[in-house]
């Protein structure tokens, strides 16, 4: 139920407004006869919507106003007065109140229709402000899961482009993450409250794909029955993320180099030049340096997008990332299919270290979805496994001097892996915080976290 605070000094506006509210309406109400004693209960709670009187013994109004503003920009005012000066209500209205109405209040139909566009005008904003933060934490760091070194290399280069605007080329093979990372980039920096906008060159067609970037005019070609707005134009104050862009034709190629350099461009069939501000982030699974030689791929764009280069391995390369990464899937997929499968057996483990994924983190995901969709056991099995997983080649990768798939000792959790090497850093730095840190690269204060944590003593 909706919060709504009443602000007058009035003892029979006050009870009027309050019967109406809460009696006929079926709002939360509770009111104050002064502005001291709202704005001390305004610092412990927030309401949903505030009317509010301008002329009251204690505190204008319209400082009120202005005080409530600078909290939540957003939290709807209704301004009252028995004044009724067009100036009163201008000033009001430009300082942010929501509507205005003057006492006696006779129209209560129109005050009854403020109150309910206001309170759902507020509830779709807090729904778009959770959903909005909800993203932000979805696309954290925090989210990208890896213990392996050249990965954590990769967090270290990403950390460094996160709040300024050079253009960053992202390479790896397909499934290996590049668009995890461009999001990471994007809602860990200085753009993230603006759109991030996704155009995969490799699957819309070529002759499709400069009206899907720059939009077009009326008519400017066949089946252009109106207006189209581009994913330059959409992207403003955000990110554009151009993935697989070594499929894009020399053509349009040209015309994303103008925009790199001149910050604008012109829809299809259009002549108004567009001024656009947007952060470039692109992907490829080719070899664009290749691709220049052979005359595939501009020599200029190729250098403009690549400012900042990042190499994403692939997952055969960072064999001790199947571990942590198959148990968060196994706990992602738990979530999503109502499972309450609790881990791999050692065996069906073995296979995934042996198999190479040529579909890279997606693949293993699917794979790991599929088979808790499959397994009736508590633990995924061979049985469950696709076949393509089944016949890979032995791997033997230790853990601590020992083969994790040795049947004498069980596989070692991800926590236990990880206070062991908090362990070993200690050892090795002669219990040096600062050095150990450094070692696992991490900050000192979350290794004196994860030592409270681990229970683990600095003798």
């Amino acid at each position: 139920m909706s919060l709504v605070y009443i602000v007058d000094d009035e003892p029979s506006i006050q009870r009027l407004l309050v019967h109406w509210l809460k009696n006929q309406w079926n709002y939360e109400v509770k009111a104050f006869g002064n502005g001291t004693d709202f704005l001390n209960a305004f610092k412990d709670a927030e309401p949903d919507l505030v009317i509010l009187d301008i002329m009251l013994p204690d505190i204008d109004g319209i400082e009120i106003l202005n005080e409530i503003k600078t909290r939540n920009v957003e939290l709807p005012v209704i301004m009252i007065s028995a004044q009724g000066s067009v100036e009163v209500a201008l000033t009001a209205i430009k300082m942010g109140a929501y509507d205005y109405f003057t006492k006696p209040i006779t129209q209560t139909d129109k005050l009854a229709q403020a109150v309910k566009n206001a309170l759902k005008q507020y509830e779709i904003y807090k729904q778009l402000k959770f959903l909005k933060e909800d993203l932000i934490a979805k696309h954290s760091f925090d989210n990208i899961i890896s213990t392996d070194e050249r990965m954590r290399e990769v967090f270290e280069m990403v950390s460094k482009v996160l709040d300024n605007d050079i253009t960053v080329l992202i390479h790896g093979e397909s499934g290996t993450g590049k668009e995890l990372i461009a999001r990471a980039i994007h809602f860990n920096g200085k753009r993230k409250e603006n759109p991030f906008v996704v155009v995969n060159c490799a699957s819309i067609p070529r002759e499709l794909l400069e009206s899907e970037l720059f939009g077009h005019e009326k008519g400017s070609f066949t089946g252009a029955h109106q207006r189209k707005i581009g994913k330059f134009e959409l992207a403003k104050g955000g990110t554009l993320f151009l993935d697989e862009i070594g499929e894009m034709e020399m053509s349009l190629q040209a015309k994303i180099l103008r925009v790199i350099q001149e910050k604008e461009f012109e829809r299809v069939g259009g002549n108004d030049v567009i001024k656009t501000d947007v952060r470039i982030i692109s992907a490829t699974n080719k070899d664009l340096k290749k691709a220049v030689i052979n005359n595939q791929f501009r020599e200029d764009l190729y250098y403009r997008l690549n400012s900042f280069p990042i190499f994403i391995p692939p997952l055969r390369e960072r064999k001790n990332d199947i571990f942590v990464l198959t148990e968060h899937f196994i706990k992602k997929a738990n979530e999503k299919l109502k499972r309450n499968v609790k881990g791999i057996s050692k065996r069906a483990l073995k296979l995934f270290y042996d198999y190479d994924w040529p579909g890279n983190v997606r693949e293993l995901e699917n794979t790991v979805e599929r088979c808790v969709i499959l397994t009736d056991k508590e633990l995924i099995d061979v049985d469950v496994l696709p076949q393509q997983v089944k016949s890979g080649e032995t791997s033997m990768l230790p853990v601590n001097g020992r083969n994790i798939f040795d049947e004498r000792s069980p596989v070692i959790p991800f926590e236990k892996l990880k206070e062991e090497a908090i362990k070993h850093a200690l050892k090795v730095t002669n219990g040096n915080i600062v050095d150990a840190a450094r070692k696992l690269k991490i900050g000192r204060a979350t290794l004196y976290r994860l030592m409270e944590k681990y229970n683990i003593k600095n003798n």
